[in-house]
């Protein structure tokens, strides 16, 4: 009787595999890495005013690589999110001057959904590129807001207290904008894996002719799905104007390469059809702290945007050798 050798699987093998199978865990412990990196360069920065102020400050940011993880699932970008959320923050700071909050409020979301609603025809009916599409509405509500400010620029700016309150306040020892983000998060999450309209958002990036012919609607699914962004981007910058304190015309566009970057780093695949919100979020944590350690090392703006830059190259690259080997 002939017995057949059973051949070890290399444990650097067994370790990529285990890491692959389970992405939430290398993101966690390179997070800690990052906090006791910190902590030794600079002794006691660790503590629970820096853990609040880096949730604050994070929050935002995962906020806005949320768009960027739906629409990447569909094998699209949103590069339009910063000037949406913009554009929220500045309508809403000048147009509180002289209207009920509430008023203003819709005011300053209606933008989102008109740059949504073009983003979502351009993409989803004629079919644009949607990194062109969201470059030129990008580009078309920079345009527009500096020509708006020209018309409020005798009135003034103000920052609604309950904003302020939302983006800096602490209660209880904990950021009061998690009032607002754990909801929005697990909704996000319940979204993605528990409802018809997440496992369509799934189905197209990963194969998009099959979907058409099992009678979905492309182009239902894109709109909605870039209305959705450009609606969480306008909260994102209601939330970003509580915490700045101060409306300009370029508050959030340095959070757009950011966002990607928190995207791809929490796992979610450029090409469609892979990823998720929690790895979003860690992704988002690990950029923040990263931020945090970089600024201790008085690192440049610019050799910042390199770095994540670098960081999307990496793990695209990553990512895809993990596929060409399965």
């Amino acid at each position: 009787m002939s017995t057949t050798a059973i051949t070890p699987v290399p444990f650097g093998r067994r370790l990529k595999r285990f890491m692959a199978d389970r992405p939430l865990i290398p993101l966690i412990i390179l997070l800690v890495i990052l906090v006791v990196i910190l902590q030794i360069l600079r002794p006691g920065i660790v503590n629970e005013r820096w853990i609040g102020n880096t949730i604050k400050f994070a929050i935002p940011l995962a906020i806005l690589a949320g768009c960027q993880t739906m629409t990447m699932l569909t094998g699209g970008i949103d590069l339009s999110v910063g000037t949406v959320a913009t554009m929220s923050a500045f309508i809403m700071a000048t147009q509180v001057v002289n209207q009920d909050p509430a008023v203003a409020f819709l005011l300053a979301m209606m933008p989102a959904v008109l740059i949504g609603l073009v983003n979502g025809i351009g993409v989803g009916v004629f079919r644009v590129h949607p990194l062109i599409m969201t470059l030129g509405t990008s580009l078309i509500g920079t345009g527009c807001l500096q020509v708006y400010q020209r018309t409020v620029i005798a009135s003034g700016a103000k920052i609604p207290d309950f904003l302020a309150w939302l983006g800096t306040g602490v209660t209880s020892g904990f950021p009061n904008a998690l009032l607002l983000f754990v909801p929005l998060a697990a909704l996000i999450v319940f979204t993605l894996a528990r409802t018809g309209f997440g496992r369509l958002l799934y189905a197209v990036g990963d194969n998009e002719r099959a979907t058409r012919l099992s009678g979905v609607q492309y182009w239902q699914v894109i709109t909605a799905l870039y209305i959705t962004s450009s609606v969480l981007a306008g909260i994102t910058g209601l939330l970003y104007i509580g915490l700045i304190k101060a409306p300009s015309l370029s508050l959030a566009e340095p959070l757009v390469l950011p966002s990607v970057a928190a995207a791809v780093i929490g796992g979610t695949s450029i090409f469609g059809g892979r990823g998720g919100y929690t790895g979003t979020i860690i992704g988002a944590l690990i950029l923040t702290v990263l931020t945090t350690l970089l600024t201790i090392l008085q690192m440049p703006e610019g050799a910042r945007r390199i770095l994540f830059g670098l960081i999307v190259l990496f793990v695209t690259a990553a990512y895809l050798r993990i596929v060409e080997e399965r």
